[in-house]
């Protein structure tokens, strides 16, 4: 159960308003007339509660008003609110301030974090993957909700992590062995293709183009996943459809094999994957072709 707000201790660091339910910070050394910073942990609470559906929960008798905020299907934290004394996340006050753990798990995306004001390595939790935040109004509200959202998904489970990802960037082959993928968009720019694994619908698919063409021709748009197919013979097995739109069409000169192994390091395309973040700006800033210049093809 939670502490009733009223009931939260009163720390000299700041005095409670009880008629706008938040604690006020007074800046020292600033001046006056710039006026109070405001730490509000109920909108931290509010967000969660709001895009997560996840509630606080108090777990230490010891320490009343430090809230955990846990995953319902792994049952891991992804988030950890309480009061601190400044000196134990680096401050030179021993006056206690609120703060949020959260976890980071790129290691040197967090070397670049904690650089910044008002984050530090974590407080009481392994401070190679966990940051401590302040809740003072030295981290803007939306960085600190950025920061919640990277900890959802770092602690999320696999299957949750798959359903909440954003979208991605795919190259899948395409055997014109099997489908004449070539021409397969001469008269529509939507088909049906083998779903691969991992791919979702919002996701973008490069279509390479087996020999002989050796080369990314397509881009394409997934729209809808998980039809229903069954095919198997001693070439291809199918289990599943997913609706493709055309976006964009290359030349077959332009991304070719040869290219996308010594340029991308890309050695292989034997089954979806996805692409280093250069090939992608390339991809994306290549003009492609126009419609008369495919008809030549």
């Amino acid at each position: 159960m939670s502490t009733p707000v009223d009931k939260l201790p009163q720390r000299s660091i700041s005095s409670y308003n009880k008629n706008t339910g938040r604690y006020v910070l007074r800046c020292v050394g600033m001046n006056s007339d710039m006026g109070d910073e405001v730490m509000d942990r109920q909108k931290v609470f509010d967000y969660i509660k709001k895009k997560y559906k996840v509630q606080p929960e108090y777990p230490w008798r010891t320490s009343p008003d430090s809230a955990v905020f846990r995953h319902a299907d792994n049952n891991k934290w992804f988030a950890l609110v309480m009061d601190v004394q400044g000196n134990k996340v680096g401050l030179h006050s021993a006056d206690f301030v609120a703060v949020i753990n959260l976890k980071i798990d790129d290691v040197i995306f967090r070397d670049i974090v904690i650089r910044e004001a008002g984050i530090m390595p974590a407080y009481h939790m392994n401070k190679m993957h966990w940051i401590s935040v302040l809740l003072d109004g030295t981290v803007p509200e939306n960085r600190v909700f950025d920061l919640i959202d990277m900890s959802f998904l770092a602690t999320a489970s696999a299957k949750k992590k798959e359903k909440i990802r954003p979208p991605k960037e795919w190259i899948i082959p395409a055997n014109p062995k099997y489908y004449d993928i070539i021409h397969a968009f001469d008269d529509t720019d939507l088909i049906d293709w083998k779903q691969g694994a991992g791919i979702k619908k919002g996701d973008t698919v490069y279509l390479y183009v087996a020999a002989p063409v050796s080369a990314v021709m397509y881009k394409c748009k997934v729209l809808e996943t998980d039809i229903p197919y069954n095919h198997a013979d001693k070439y291809l097995t199918i289990k599943a459809l997913m609706k493709i739109k055309l976006q964009k069409r290359y030349a077959p000169d332009r991304f070719t094999f040869d290219v996308l192994k010594a340029e991308y390091g890309i050695y292989a395309v034997r089954g979806p994957r996805g692409i280093p973040n250069s090939l992608s700006a390339a991809l994306k800033k290549d003009k492609g072709l126009h419609n008369s210049e495919h008809e030549d093809l």
